[in-house]
C-alpha cells in the first residue's frame, strides 16, 4: 500500500543516491564547474519531480508526465557521470570507480522510473492521502 511518496522505493533511492553524487561533484575541480553544476542540478531534480507528480497522482497522465521528467533527469545524470569518468583520466582527484558505481545506481533509478511509469495504474494508494 502506497500512502505517501516516501513509500516509493524510487523516490527514496533518488535521495539516497545524492550522497554519492555530492561526493563525486566535490571531486570535480572549479575549472569544470559547469559539469559539476549540471551533475548536481540534474541529480537534485529527480526526487522533487517524483514528489510533485505524486501530489497529482489522481491524474495518471499528470503523474506520469512528472515521472517522465524525472526519468529524463536520471538519464542526464548518467551522461554527466560518463563525462566525469572521461575527465577522471586527466584529473586524478576524480574517482573513476565512483563514476562507475553512480552510473550503475542511476541506471537502476531509470529502470525503476520506467517500471513505475508503465505500471502505475496497478499500484494501490490510500484514498485518505
Amino acid at each position: 500500500m502506497i500512502r505517501d511518496v516516501t513509500d516509493l522505493v524510487v523516490y527514496n533511492n533518488a535521495l539516497e543516491n545524492l550522497r554519492l553524487l555530492y561526493d563525486l561533484a566535490s571531486q570535480i575541480p572549479d575549472s569544470h564547474r559547469k559539469l559539476r553544476f549540471q551533475l548536481i542540478e540534474s541529480g537534485e531534480s529527480i526526487a522533487p519531480l517524483i514528489a510533485e507528480g505524486y501530489g497529482k497522482k489522481r491524474s495518471e497522465k499528470e503523474f506520469k508526465r512528472f515521472l517522465e521528467m524525472a526519468l529524463g533527469s536520471s538519464d542526464e545524470v548518467i551522461t554527466h557521470e560518463r563525462q566525469a569518468k572521461i575527465l577522471s583520466q586527466r584529473i586524478r582527484s576524480i574517482d573513476s570507480a565512483l563514476c562507475d558505481l553512480l552510473i550503475e545506481k542511476y541506471k537502476v533509478e531509470s529502470k525503476q522510473l520506467q517500471q513505475l511509469i508503465k505500471n502505475w495504474q496497478t499500484y494501490q494508494y490510500s484514498k485518505s492521502v
